[in-house]
């Protein structure tokens, strides 16, 4: 029984859950504890590493992209002290966000014609403009609107800052006191980004891919580095619990987590 969920967005980042709705969405999935990881953004409401709210334990975490080279993945960063090192590093890449998201809308607009409706402020995305560009003229719904327009290589897609893996994770290894792979198999390939794992702390064990995957290639590397596992939702929504860690597993977690 999954009793923590930790990978969940909020309107902090692309997400809909708020500080206040989260404690009814963990309520509802029978949660324990939810991790917060926005994209590239600390949560400006969370003063600690770890908070009590409403009766769920909430963890301060991160999800960063970093660019390992040819390829690039998503670290998840748990019980966040809020280093110079990290707050410069995401003050650098929200900056960045805003700039980017100015230069898609304006190629959108050029291309289709349409008026977004954006807010160009940290946390700012792709989802956010491809929200916009389905509430618009443009004759594209959400999927849509990366398939044609915004999606990478698309006409009007725009790169972003990315970190390299080194400094992303050197970065949070300074700042949180869990730093693990995200998502293994979400990526082209799935080996080599395990291997990652050689110098971080745990690994993402549960996700609803919504597919089969080789688990048993995360459960050898998790028993070669002595990794935590980690599971958690993804969620941009209000439905939490969709994948996550068992009690045994998050109290194992939280061993690290308070050391």
């Amino acid at each position: 029984m999954v009793v923590a969920d930790l990978h969940v967005h909020t309107t902090n980042s692309d997400g809909t859950l708020t500080l206040a709705t989260l404690p009814e969405a963990a309520h509802r999935g029978d949660l324990d504890a939810v991790a917060v990881t926005d994209h590239d953004r600390l949560h400006p409401e969370l003063d600690g590493p770890v908070t009590r709210l409403d009766g769920v334990t909430v963890i301060h975490g991160i999800e960063l992209r970093v660019d390992v080279g040819d390829f690039r993945v998503d670290l998840l960063g748990y019980g966040v002290h809020p280093t110079g090192g990290i707050q410069a590093l995401v003050e650098r890449l929200q900056t960045d966000r805003i700039t980017r998201a100015r230069a898609i809308v304006e190629r959108v607009e050029d291309r289709t014609g349409a008026d977004l409706d954006v807010t160009f402020e940290e946390g700012v995305g792709r989802p956010h403009i491809a929200r916009a560009i389905a509430e618009s003229d443009a004759d594209y719904d959400y999927e849509g609107a990366f398939r044609h327009l915004i999606g990478d290589g698309r006409p009007c897609y725009v790169s972003r800052d990315i970190p390299s893996f080194e400094e992303g994770r050197d970065v949070l290894l300074e700042s949180c006191a869990v730093v693990g792979l995200a998502h293994p198999f979400r990526y082209d390939d799935p080996e080599r980004a395990l291997e990652l794992t050689a110098t971080l702390d745990a690994v993402e064990r549960y996700y609803p891919y919504g597919r089969d995957v080789e688990t048993e290639l995360v459960d050898d590397v998790a028993e070669r580095y002595d990794l935590l596992v980690t599971g958690g939702s993804d969620a941009h929504d209000e439905e939490l619990g969709l994948a996550g860690l068992d009690r045994e597993e998050f109290e194992r977690f939280c061993e690290h987590l308070n050391a």
